[in-house]
């Protein structure tokens, strides 16, 4: 049987996408973390979160354009100055560019992220608060650090569902970033994510390296970020009501992301 060989044109190319990709992402990467760290370490300064953000933001804009990802935002963007907890469903790592690329500040990850090649290092780098999710310890740890960063007025993002997940439906939340909150008083900032159709930048049950690699020899992706208004922290309520309050309203956001992604021209 003879192939088709506008399909054999397609592999190729493919092949030279995922590759060309691959290795943008760690030169590009190999490069803007020394020198971001020489930089602080050289020329450091009495607020450095500026500086980290500008940094993130450039470099994740700039991997955003080398695996092809565009988003297109909807929603309010919350005032800096003042501590904001971001809670957004979870489906590809891609999520975290686009988040970091929008409102800057650190996030909250999974541990072994700190073991992923070139992408461990910057995390650390640029203050990410690593959690071990099956570890009480970790959990109570994590949780007071990202109550110290919201009560000094930053910004921190977290996907409460824990990891990620296939389709629209948004998992139950876990509580703990939510009685960060509570105790700061900072605003929670709620956002839907949903990619087009058939994207192949869904992230689930695969290592990293298999999911870069997948990604990068992939069409390019479209996702729409919806951002909900602000919950600000009412007295006497308790967390569990935040984050089911929060969940409610992440789900009605991806839903309206699903519905702008898939009619966007």
């Amino acid at each position: 049987m003879v192939s088709d060989p506008r399909e054999a044109v397609r592999g190729v190319r493919r092949e030279v996408r995922r590759a060309l990709r691959v290795a943008s992402f760690g030169a590009v990467t190999a490069v803007m973390l020394p020198a971001y760290v020489v930089r602080e370490t050289v020329t450091p300064l009495p607020d450095p979160e500026p500086r980290r953000d500008a940094w993130v933001g450039t470099w994740a804009s700039t991997l955003l354009r080398i695996f092809g990802v565009s988003a297109v935002t909807r929603g309010p963007m919350p005032v800096h100055g003042h501590g904001h907890l971001v809670v957004a469903n979870h489906r590809s790592t891609a999520d975290i560019l686009v988040l970091l690329r929008t409102f800057g500040g650190r996030m909250v990850s999974r541990a072994d992220l700190a073991r992923w090649p070139l992408v461990g290092p910057a995390a650390r780098a640029v203050g990410t608060v690593f959690v071990d999710r099956s570890d009480a310890v970790s959990g109570a740890a994590a949780v007071r650090v990202i109550r110290s960063h919201l009560a000094q007025g930053s910004t921190v993002i977290v996907f409460p569902e824990g990891t990620t997940f296939p389709g629209d439906e948004v998992r139950p939340f876990h509580a703990g970033a939510f009685v960060a909150a509570l105790h700061s008083g900072a605003d929670i900032i709620p956002v839907g994510l949903a990619y087009a159709s058939g994207s192949q930048a869904a992230f689930v049950n695969e290592s990293f390296a298999a999911h870069l690699a997948r990604m990068a020899g992939a069409d390019p992706s479209r996702v729409a970020m919806c951002v909900g208004a602000p919950f600000t922290i009412r007295e006497k309520v308790r967390a569990a009501r935040l984050r089911d309050e929060a969940q409610i309203e992440v789900q009605r956001l991806v839903l309206e992301a699903r519905r702008m992604v898939d009619h966007y021209d």
